[in-house]
C-alpha cells in the first residue's frame, strides 16, 4: 500500500475505536491516509487521535473555522475510500443519496472504489431496511466487507460486529494487488444492443441495456487496463474515466466495422453486445404508412463479428463471448464456444429469474474451451463482472507465462 491515497470514514458507533488501529496500520504500510468523521463518531473517539495517527487534519464538517473543506477535491484525490465503521444510519443516507455530513458528501463525490465495513447490533443488521440499503449500495458498486459474528455491545451474540482492522486492511491490499493486474493491457469490450432502421422513425432492436458490458469495462479499468468500449444505443450514464474510451455505434454494421478495426491491437476482447442477427433489406427514406392489414419486411443476415474475430485472432489474444439462451442452454452455448473459438463463453438464460436483459442482476455459467465450467449464483452485475474478469486475468497470465517460456 506504499503511497496509496486512502480516505477512512468513521461513523458514530462503539467500533469507532477500531478504526484508530486501521489508520495506524495503513500509515505504517506507507499509505497517505485522510480521515473523515461524522459528528456522532466524536462521542466515541476524538478527532485528535486520528489527526495524530494519520498526520493529516481530520475533516468533520463541510464548513470549518479554517474555511470550506473541499469534498469534491478529496473525492477525486483518493485511490480508495473505506467507511469503517459504517452505521445503519450512514448506509441509509448513502443508499438514498442524502448528503448532510462530510462522509456522505465525499462519498457522492468519490470517483474511486468505496468499501463499507458495517457495524451495528444484530437486530439492526438483520432488519429488512438495513439489508435493503445494503443491496442498493452493492448495486451502486460499493464493496461490502462482511460483518463478523460474536459478542456485541448490547451483550447479545450474533452478526453485526465490524470486521477487524487487519481483515479490512487485507481487503484493501487485495484490491490494490488486483489494481495493477491489467496495467498496460489493451482491452476491447462491446456492449448494448444494435438498432436496425426500418424507416426514419422505426427500427428493429432488442432489450439489451448494456449494463453487463459496462460493468466489465469498469472492472477492467479498475485493474489498470486501457479500454475501447464500443457501445450500442443505450441510456446508461457513463462517468468520466480516462482509461475507458467510449465509441458510440447504432447498427450491427457500425459495430462490426469498429470492432474489426480496433481488435488487432488488443490483448483481450469481451464481446458482450447483443448484436442484431438480421437487418432490413431495404430502409424506407420516409415513414412507412399504415396502408394495409399487414406489412412484410425482408431481412438479411448481418455480418458475424465473432466469426470475423475468430479468423484474425492471434495466439496471444483472449476472446470472451456471451450466449443468452432460452432453451438447450448448455448445448447451444458449447456449440457457439467451439464455432467462434472463444477462450470461454458466458452463458445466461432467460429462464433464470433476475437474469438477462434489463436487470441489475445476472446468473451466469462460464464454459471454457477445455470443457470445464463454473456456475455462479444470482449476483449484481458489477459482482458478475468481478468474477468474469478474475477468470480473464487468470487466462491472460497463463498466456503471458507460456509466451515468455517460448
Amino acid at each position: 500500500m506504499e503511497s496509496k491515497k486512502i480516505i477512512v470514514g468513521v461513523c458514530g458507533g462503539i467500533a469507532a475505536y477500531k478504526s484508530a488501529f486501521l489508520v495506524r496500520y495503513l500509515v505504517k504500510q506507507g499509505a497517505d491516509v485522510r480521515v473523515v468523521m461524522t459528528r456522532a463518531s466524536t462521542d466515541f473517539i476524538s478527532s485528535l487521535t486520528f489527526s495524530t495517527l494519520s498526520g493529516n487534519e481530520v475533516m468533520l464538517d463541510l464548513i470549518s473555522d479554517s474555511g470550506w473543506n473541499n469534498h469534491v477535491e478529496l473525492g477525486m484525490w483518493a485511490d480508495v475510500m473505506v467507511i469503517a465503521p459504517a452505521t445503519a444510519n450512514t448506509m441509509a443516507k448513502m443508499a438514498n443519496g442524502i448528503c448532510d455530513n462530510m462522509i456522505t458528501a465525499v462519498y457522492l463525490a468519490a470517483r474511486c472504489p468505496v468499501f463499507v465495513a458495517p457495524a451495528m447490533d444484530m437486530d439492526m443488521w438483520m432488519h429488512e431496511s438495513t439489508q435493503r440499503n445494503l443491496d442498493l449500495l452493492q448495486k451502486d458498486g460499493c464493496r461490502v466487507i462482511p460483518v463478523a459474528v460474536g459478542e456485541l455491545a448490547s451483550g447479545l451474540e450474533g452478526p453485526g460486529r465490524m470486521a477487524e482492522p487487519q481483515v479490512i486492511a487485507e481487503y484493501l491490499d487485495d484490491y490494490f494487488k488486483k489494481k495493477d493486474e491489467l496495467r498496460h493491457t489493451k482491452v476491447l469490450v462491446t456492449a448494448g444492443p444494435t438498432f436496425e432502421p426500418l424507416d426514419p422513425v422505426r427500427y428493429l432492436g432488442n432489450r439489451s441495456s448494456g449494463k453487463m458490458g459496462y460493468h466489465i469495462a469498469s472492472e477492467m479499468s479498475q485493474r489498470g487496463a486501457e479500454i475501447d468500449l464500443i457501445l450500442g444505443p443505450t441510456s446508461i450514464p457513463f462517468p468520466v474515466n480516462s482509461s475507458i474510451r467510449v465509441q458510440r455505434v447504432e447498427t450491427a454494421e457500425e459495430m462490426y466495422q469498429k470492432t474489426v478495426q480496433v481488435f488487432p491491437e488488443k490483448q483481450i476482447a469481451v464481446l458482450a453486445a447483443a448484436v442484431s442477427d438480421f437487418t432490413p433489406e431495404k430502409v424506407s427514406s420516409s415513414k412507412i404508412k399504415k396502408t394495409g392489414a399487414t406489412l412484410e419486411v425482408s431481412l438479411r443476415r448481418t455480418k458475424d463479428i465473432a466469426t470475423e474475430i475468430a479468423q484474425i485472432k492471434q495466439s496471444f489474444q483472449i476472446v470472451v463471448g456471451f450466449a443468452l439462451e432460452t432453451e438447450n442452454e448448455l448445448n447451444n452455448a458449447r456449440n457457439k464456444l467451439r464455432a467462434k473459438k472463444f477462450d470461454f463463453i458466458v452463458l445466461n438464460s432467460l429462464r433464470d429469474a433476475g437474469a438477462g436483459f434489463q436487470h441489475d442482476t445476472n446468473k451466469v455459467t462460464l464454459l471454457f474451451a477445455d470443457g470445464s465450467e463454473k456456475a455462479f449464483e444470482l449476483k449484481y452485475k458489477n459482482e458478475v463482472a468481478f468474477d468474469i474478469v478474475n477468470e480473464i486475468v487468470t487466462l491472460y497470465q497463463k498466456k503471458i507465462n507460456a509466451h515468455e517460456k517460448n
